[in-house]
């Protein structure tokens, strides 16, 4: 069967629908009032969403929240997807200091992963019912846009109903200035017609340069991270948006993150949904600690409440657990996300959460809700009966193996998702420390990995 993808316009591009601008909330309301407007419909400026996610009291930030959510989605029903995230490469450039997941090229534990590879765990992916797969990796200048092209479209001649969720804005962004040297529009709609159907919203982090320079300096600056994700919007691929929070931002750069992602979706309607997730700080260099569970559900109630014109809002109980992710589902959230088949990048920096489909059932029908599986449209697969188990994979899968980091033995740690190296995962600074402390030498300047030879 000949699997046409490559320019053509019956592909599904499919686009959220655009929404309405709301009237703004005057900034001189009090708390009450503020959250009654937003609860209704209103649009929060910066300075009273700063306000209220700083003194608004809790349970009211949730009752608000919670009451927009119900006026902009099925109020009884959650949904969650069944997908695989696959991490084509940890080889990397920019040195986040937030990430235990890159490597540099030559170091023993970097690689990247052929297309006969990744067909192989796309097909392990099909067989646990995933609709899709999310392909992300490193920021690796010796992948020419050849590389994704090609897998994009074996990925589409192998699996043609599989969705192909992948990449994200500071990747494309990578690909078309350091390695392609194209522009931006040029190289999405060449990913596009390779057989790219939508782009997860990744890399955004915190969208103020402050903050930028001060955890991922060598990274793409916000304006660049919306430019691109606008290049995508215009191509006829949506995308997903994110945050990470619990790290060098103040509260007030948060809602400045939100604010820049509205005003993005007034312009493009590309935006899918938000997710919100917490930093975590294992085997970083960055270091410090988690943010609460209070916290991230004041920080999701707010972006429900800012973010007026995106339907569709993702807890991440992969970084705050089952327990604050159920929780979230009364701040504002529709969504549980994926049972994550696979996954890499958080787990090497801590996140210690795993689950399967039938504990995310479980999770959303103790909390009031009716189970949904959907697609990355958020189309609606099947919905469940409370007493259905047919058909319900309650395997956890997933701990199945990722490709593990060359040159170690890949281990299956109890309660975790993906798989991390025999022993401690290992971050260049924690690595450093140890070496230090066990000669006795005084911690100095960390001395930077040569380039290897061409």
């Amino acid at each position: 069967m000949t699997v046409h993808v490559a320019g053509s316009a019956t592909r599904a591009r499919r686009m959220p629908a655009p929404r309405p601008v709301p009237p703004m909330i005057a900034t001189t309301l009090s708390l009450q009032h503020a959250l009654e407007r937003a609860a209704d419909g209103g649009r929060l400026d910066a300075s009273t969403a700063t306000h209220l996610l700083e003194h608004a009291p809790l349970l009211e930030l949730a009752g608000a929240a919670h009451a927009r959510r119900q006026a902009l989605t099925d109020p009884g029903r959650v949904t969650y997807q069944v997908d695989r995230n696959i991490n084509y490469t940890n080889v990397c450039v920019t040195d986040c200091s937030f990430c235990a997941f890159y490597r540099h090229r030559g170091h023993a534990e970097a690689y990247t992963q052929s297309t006969e590879q990744i067909l192989q765990r796309c097909a392990e992916a099909v067989d646990l019912r995933a609709t899709s797969v999310l392909l992300q990796g490193g920021h690796n200048p010796w992948l020419p846009i050849s590389y994704y092209e090609e897998l994009f479209g074996a990925i589409k001649q192998r699996f043609p109903e599989l969705h192909v969720h992948a990449l994200s804005p500071t990747e494309i962004g990578f690909i078309a200035h350091r390695v392609e040297q194209k522009p931006v529009a040029e190289v999405v709609a060449r990913l596009r017609d390779a057989g790219l159907d939508s782009v997860p919203g990744g890399g955004a982090e915190i969208l103020v340069d402050r903050v930028r320079d001060a955890i991922s300096p060598k990274k793409q600056r916000s304006a660049e991270w919306l430019d691109v994700t606008r290049d995508i919007h215009r191509a006829g691929l949506p995308t997903t948006a994110t945050m990470m929070m619990g790290h060098a931002e103040t509260l007030a750069e948060r809602v400045e993150h939100l604010r820049l992602l509205r005003e993005v979706q007034d312009e493009t309607h590309g935006l899918l949904s938000f997710i919100a997730w917490t930093y975590q700080p294992d085997n970083t260099e960055l270091q410090g600690r988690r943010t609460s569970g209070s916290d991230y559900l004041r920080s999701f109630a707010i972006a429900r409440l800012m973010l007026d014109n995106v339907l569709h809002l993702q807890a991440s109980w992969l970084t705050v657990g089952a327990q604050i992710g159920q929780l979230a589902l009364s701040f504002g959230s529709d969504d549980l996300g994926s049972v994550m088949l696979e996954e890499n990048v958080v787990t090497l920096a801590g996140a210690p959460h795993a689950s399967n489909e039938a504990e995310l059932i479980r999770m959303i029908e103790d909390a009031g809700f009716v189970a949904a599986r959907r697609d990355t449209y958020y189309d609606i697969l099947e919905v469940h009966s409370p007493d259905q188990t047919d058909g319900v994979d309650r395997r956890r899968v997933g701990r199945i193996a990722g490709p593990g980091i060359a040159g170690s033995t890949p281990s299956q740690v109890p309660g975790t998702a993906g798989v991390v190296p025999e022993g401690t995962p290992s971050g260049r600074h924690r690595r450093a420390l140890e070496a230090q402390t066990a000669s006795g030498a005084p911690h100095a300047e960390e001395t930077p990995f040569p380039e290897p030879a061409e």
